[in-house]
């Protein structure tokens, strides 16, 4: 009976240690997961721990709906949270921040609690070799008494679009200075020659090429204006590209007869295109136009249209596209020249434009009507042997009186092929 009373005491004691044994793993095993979790977890928002928030309530909330690249540093510089676009920026790598003057400014703000605000240029992320920095402002400020905001806003947009505001005042300052410089002085040599008939009617006639020019220039500057948002356009119409070809022809054609530079046109009629009319014909006139000033004497311009596939021109869904060429036999347009020739007032040679009357204006406007109308224009050339400019755009279909009672069009004839 005694043995039976011990071996039971015994069990017990054992059962007892086993509990006990396992009650301590239990502990240490919940302890070890929450060290992990605390250590190395981080949750979908870019870095909080998975433990608990560390930010004050609320707070981020707001940092979500932020526009602004939102960081959030605690006491060792190390990041609590960082919104998706820091990291897409390159502001935050391996949970710390890869900008030092961020974190200098950080660190500044912590010691004494006041609010910075810089302007920064930081590296572009993902480029191998130097380039163009990334233009941002930086605005850093305490968050409580342990954590240090650092919100981001990228700029480089907007610097750009100012540097391209300053460009376009100064050139159109310096374009419109000098034809009414020269109307000044032409107005003063009249006055003063106004008992010379011969001299009056000269300086007459170079006062009404600058007034041309004039015009021309202020003309140009309101359509850029109205086009260079590239926004698709409201209310399209059909346009009839066979009138938009005569159009450009009849208006080019007394400098092409001054020249004795042949206009021939070719390839499918009856084609129509979907659109502003004018800015189409303001888009395929300066082209010619172009074609013609640039040309020698007793040369010939080519204007080619034909009917291609969208698939097969720019690689997207399957649908038709209208491409119209002005080829001509001028004196080319080199490489370098040939990545700027869009650019507002960029002339490939300054003292022939002036020349011709050119303001710099007329690419810069065919490239925003082809944008405004869902297209493109691209620039064939080498120097010596002449260019082809081609604008593709989506084809349109003709007015609903034209498609009930369709009118024969004549065969046109075939032009010179088009350089693409």
């Amino acid at each position: 009976m005694d043995v039976n009373v011990a071996a039971a005491a015994a069990c017990a004691i054992a059962g007892l240690g086993v509990g006990l044994t396992a009650a301590i793993a239990f502990r240490w095993s919940e302890r070890e997961q929450a060290r992990a979790g605390s250590g190395g977890g981080k949750n979908g928002s870019g870095g909080l721990p998975a433990q608990e928030s560390p930010l004050p309530p609320g707070v981020d909330t707001v940092l979500s709906v932020l526009r602004s690249c939102a960081i959030v540093l605690g006491e060792g510089d190390e990041v609590v949270k960082a919104s998706s676009a820091a990291y897409a920026m390159g502001l935050v790598r391996g949970g710390a921040v890869a900008v030092e003057q961020m974190l200098s400014l950080a660190r500044a703000t912590r010691r004494d609690g006041e609010i910075r605000q810089v302007e920064l240029e930081v590296p572009k992320p993902g480029v191998a070799r130097p380039s163009e920095p990334l233009a941002v402002s930086v605005r850093v400020a305490p968050l409580g008494s342990r954590l240090v905001l650092v919100l981001v806003e990228d700029r480089t947009e907007r610097r750009r679009i100012e540097a391209v505001r300053r460009d376009f005042v100064a050139n159109v300052s310096h374009e419109l200075k000098t034809p009414v410089g020269a109307l000044s002085l032409l107005s003063e040599a009249v006055a003063d020659a106004s008992d010379d008939p011969e001299a009056v009617q000269r300086f007459a006639g170079r006062m009404q090429i600058e007034a041309t020019r004039l015009a021309s220039l202020v003309q140009e500057i309101i359509d850029l204006s109205r086009v260079q948002d590239d926004q698709l356009l409201v209310d399209p119409e059909p346009v009839a590209v066979d009138t938009l070809i005569a159009e450009a022809i009849d208006r080019c054609r007394q400098p092409a007869a001054a020249k004795q530079i042949h206009i021939a046109a070719g390839g499918i009629g009856g084609l129509y295109l979907h659109g502003n009319r004018g800015q189409l014909a303001a888009a395929l006139g300066n082209l010619v136009e172009n074609a013609v000033n640039y040309s020698p004497p007793r040369t010939r311009v080519a204007i080619a249209t034909r009917r291609i596939s969208s698939a097969a021109a720019l690689g997207e869904a399957d649908g038709e596209l209208i491409e119209i060429s002005v080829t001509d036999q001028g004196i080319g347009i080199s490489e370098t020249d040939r990545e700027r020739i869009f650019e507002r007032f960029y002339r490939v040679d300054p003292a022939r434009s002036r020349a011709t009357g050119g303001t710099g204006l007329g690419l810069s406007i065919v490239k925003h009507v082809a944008a405004s109308h869902g297209g493109t224009v691209s620039v064939w050339s080498v120097e010596g042997q002449g260019s082809t400019f081609t604008v593709r755009l989506p084809a349109g279909k003709p007015p609903v009186e034209e498609q009930q009672h369709p009118i024969p069009k004549p065969n046109p004839l075939p032009a010179p092929e088009a350089r693409s």
